[in-house]
C-alpha cells in the first residue's frame, strides 16, 4: 500500500557549494493555490496541478536516478487536538539523515539546519491551508485512520554519469497528507527468500537504492496473499530482520518484548526507539538481541511492525516454509495496542509528551 502524491505547493531545495562548503537553501513554489480552492477542482484539474509540483528540476541523468545513489527521511507532522502541529522526533530524523549522508560519504546536511528547514516547511504551505484539520472522530479508534502530514527530505546527486559519489549534492523537502499505510484486514506475513541487506552494506543506512529489493519482496507477499514481507539474515538465513519497510517485534510468551539488535543490517527505526521506550516505561522487559525464526513461530505471542508509516501495526500471523505461525487468534494483540494508543495520543496532543518528543511548529 503506497501513500498518495498530492504534495504541496511549496518544496524546499538546499544545493551544496563546493567552492564555498556552504548549503545554498531557495524555497520552490510552484504556485499559491490555497487548499480550499484546490479541494474544490474537479478531480482532473487536481491532478493537473500535483504532476506540476512533481516538477522539481533535478536532473534527470544523476548517481541518484542511474544507481540509487541517494538516501531520504519518513517523518510526520500531527494536527494537535489544542489546534497546534508539531512534528515528532524531527532531531532523530535530522541525525539520522546527516548518518546516511556520511554513510554514503557525500557532503553532510547540517542537523540543525534539517530541522529549522522543516518547521519553515510547514509554516509556508500551513499559510495556505495544508494542514488537516484536527477532527475529535479520530480518537475513536485511538487514530489508526487519523490524517498526518508526511514529509519527505531527501537526497539527490548533481547531474552525472558513471558510478561516483556525489561532490554537489542537494537536499529537497516535500509533503502529502496521509493516513494509515495498511489497509483492510489482512495482517499476514511471509518470510521472503531475498535478502534485504548484507553486512558491511547498506542496510543501516535509509538509502533509496535498499528499497528495490523491499518493493519487490512486499509484491510477491502480495501476491502470494499476504500483507507484510518479513526478512532474514543473509549469512544464517535464520535470524529475523524486518519487514518491508519497518522494524519487527515479538511479544514472547514469557512477557518479554524482543526486537533483532541494531548493526549494519537493521535500520535504526525512530518509531522503533520510541516504542522500546514506552513499553520499559510500562514495566515491560526489552530484549534487542537475535531473533531466530524458530523462536519467533514457536514462543511468540504477539507480533508488529513499527515505522513511521506503519506507526504499530499488529501483525497476525508469520509464514515460514509453508509452516503459519498464529499469533494472538488473529487478533491485536493487548501491547500492540496499548503501545499504539500511548504513540499516537503523544503525537495527536491527547496524552502528555513526558520525553519532550514533539517539536511545534
Amino acid at each position: 500500500m503506497a501513500f498518495s502524491i498530492e504534495l504541496f505547493p511549496v518544496s524546499y531545495c538546499a544545493r551544496y557549494d563546493k567552492a564555498s562548503g556552504a548549503w545554498e537553501a531557495q524555497w520552490l513554489e510552484r504556485d499559491q493555490i490555497p487548499y480550499a480552492e484546490l479541494a474544490a477542482m474537479s478531480a482532473e484539474k487536481r491532478r493537473a496541478v500535483y504532476e506540476s509540483r512533481n516538477q522539481l528540476g533535478l536532473p534527470a541523468v544523476s548517481y541518484t536516478s542511474q544507481y540509487g545513489l541517494g538516501c531520504f527521511e519518513g517523518m510526520k507532522a500531527f494536527p494537535r487536538r489544542d489546534g497546534a502541529l508539531s512534528v515528532f522526533r524531527p532531531d532523530r530524523n535530522a541525525a539520522r539523515f546527516a548518518s546516511s549522508m556520511r554513510g554514503l560519504k557525500v557532503p553532510v546536511y547540517p542537523e540543525a539546519l534539517f530541522v529549522e528547514a522543516v518547521r519553515e516547511f510547514l509554516r509556508r504551505n500551513a499559510a495556505l491551508g495544508y494542514v488537516p484539520a484536527y477532527r475529535a472522530e479520530w480518537e475513536r479508534d485511538h487514530f489508526a485512520a487519523a490524517e498526518a502530514i508526511y514529509l519527505r527530505p531527501f537526497m539527490n546527486s548533481e547531474g552525472a554519469i558513471g558510478v561516483g559519489i556525489p561532490a554537489a549534492p542537494c537536499v529537497v523537502i516535500t509533503a502529502t497528507v496521509v493516513s494509515s499505510y495498511f489497509k483492510g484486514g489482512n495482517t499476514k506475513a511471509v518470510t521472503t527468500k531475498r535478502i534485504r541487506a548484507t553486512p558491511f552494506g547498506t542496510g543501516s543506512i535509509k538509502c533509496a537504492s535498499n528499497y528495490v529489493i523491499s518493493a519487490l519482496a512486499k509484491r510477491e507477499a502480495e501476491d502470494a496473499g499476504y500483507m507484510e514481507v518479513v526478512y532474514l539474515d543473509a549469512e544464517h538465513r535464520r535470524y529475523v530482520q524486518e519487514g518491508s519497510s519497518c522494524n519487527i517485534f515479538f511479544r514472547l510468551r514469557n512477557g518479554t518484548l524482543v526486537t533483532p539488535a541494531l548493526g549494519d543490517t537493521i535500520l535504526p527505526g525512530i518509531t522503533r526507539a520510541s516504542v522500546i521506550e514506552l513499553a520499559k516505561a510500562e514495566g515491560v522487559k526489552v530484549e534487542e538481541r537475535p531473533v531466530s525464526i524458530e523462536e519467533a513461530l514457536t514462543d511468540g505471542a504477539e507480533c508488529f511492525v513499527t515505522g513511521t508509516a506503519a506507526g504499530v501495526t499488529p501483525i497476525e500471523s508469520v509464514t515460514h516454509n509453508g509452516v503459519e505461525a498464529v499469533y494472538n487468534s488473529r487478533k491485536p494483540g493487548e501491547l500492540s495496542e496499548r503501545l499504539q494508543e500511548t504513540l499516537k495520543g503523544i503525537q495527536y496532543g491527547t496524552k502528555p509528551d513526558a520525553y519532550g518528543w514533539n517539536a511545534f511548529v
